[in-house]
């Protein structure tokens, strides 16, 4: 049986990983402060990485794969990766594109630059910490080292609260201001394929970078709001709005309006990524649909309850462009 270790396991990813670990029959264990309570199915230990005794549950473990989704300081990274690598297979690590050097172009992939960063570094922003994650990763594991740079994550138990969002506002019905255009292309991975693929790879040996999203184009802003309004069985007016319009009035992209990104660089860099490496070796994103209604399904289980970041569109903002769309 395959012996499984999930630092953290708990939240989002970790748990789409532990779950799908679970799913499998192998033998799952998780390690975390003991906030949250685990997946079914599961051995819990308790540790928190950022006390120098976090690490103690881990020293006399052995395990096949491991997977690691930490976003903070780099060196937490590398101490569980140090400890690890002479008794444990595999290593995976869930980064980030973000890792790459600002602005990514249209078409960038894994041989695009990268941020200068240290595994032995504290807590700086988001890409020098996962970049110096990876860093760590690498040095202690090599090539059994897979670095998983994730895009845009969606799926049930999402706790950043992007496309709960979404679900929610147009649950709400009425007229929805919709980002256009109708047809933008996106780029987005349901969690729980990304934690099959890290399975996949690391189990039969898959090391080095690959940017783990689906292709850009095969959903667009239209198909996801489209699929919120059937998710929810929903009255709303999805009423599309040019970009010109929303930027006019204030509105921030990804953050106000969550996935969204107009035409343009942060577009390019959100949602234009070549990710051919990583179907090439067995990413298999699902249908849009099923990602949307699971995330409903699922909205108000307790994995929501401590959500990452506040996202969404405010109200009166909201009702401002309505009422005037040409401002």
């Amino acid at each position: 049986m395959t012996k499984l270790l999930v630092l953290g396991g708990t939240h989002f990813v970790g748990r789409a990983v532990a779950q799908e670990g679970v799913a499998r029959g192998w033998d799952v264990t998780v390690l975390n402060r003991g906030n949250t309570p685990a997946p079914e199915g599961v051995r819990s230990l308790l540790g928190d990485r950022t006390r120098p005794d976090g690490l103690t549950a881990l020293a006399d473990g052995t395990w096949d794969v491991v997977v690691d989704t930490w976003t903070d300081a780099p060196r937490a990274v590398r101490d569980s990766a140090l400890l690890l690598a002479p008794s444990c297979g595999h290593y995976a690590y869930v980064s980030s594109r973000s890792v790459y050097t600002w602005p990514a172009p249209a078409g960038a992939d894994e041989t695009a630059p990268v941020v200068d960063s240290s595994p032995d570094a504290e807590a700086t922003d988001y890409a020098h910490n996962k970049r110096g994650g990876e860093l760590a990763v690498l040095d202690a594991f090599g090539d059994r080292a897979l670095l998983l740079r994730a895009g845009l994550i969606l799926g049930p138990n999402e706790d950043v609260g992007r496309l709960p969002w979404w679900l929610r506002r147009i649950a709400r019905g009425g007229p929805v201001l919709a980002p256009g255009p109708r047809e933008l292309p996106l780029q987005y991975i349901d969690a729980r394929d990304l934690a099959a693929f890290a399975l996949d790879g690391a189990a039969s040996g898959l090391g080095g970078a690959y940017d783990t999203v689906g292709r850009s184009g095969d959903t667009t802003m239209g198909a996801l709001l489209d699929a919120c309004v059937q998710a929810t069985g929903a009255t709303a007016e999805l009423r599309w709005t040019a970009p010109e319009t929303i930027l006019a009035a204030g509105i921030e992209p990804w953050t106000e309006l969550p996935v969204w990104a107009p035409p343009g660089e942060l577009h390019d860099a959100m949602h234009r990524s070549d990710v051919s490496r990583a179907l090439a070796a067995g990413l298999r994103p699902r249908p849009l649909l099923d990602t949307v209604t699971d995330t409903w399904a699922t909205l108000d289980t307790p994995a929501h309850t401590h959500p990452r970041a506040t996202t969404g569109l405010p109200p009166e903002k909201e009702s401002r462009v309505l009422r005037n769309p040409e401002g």
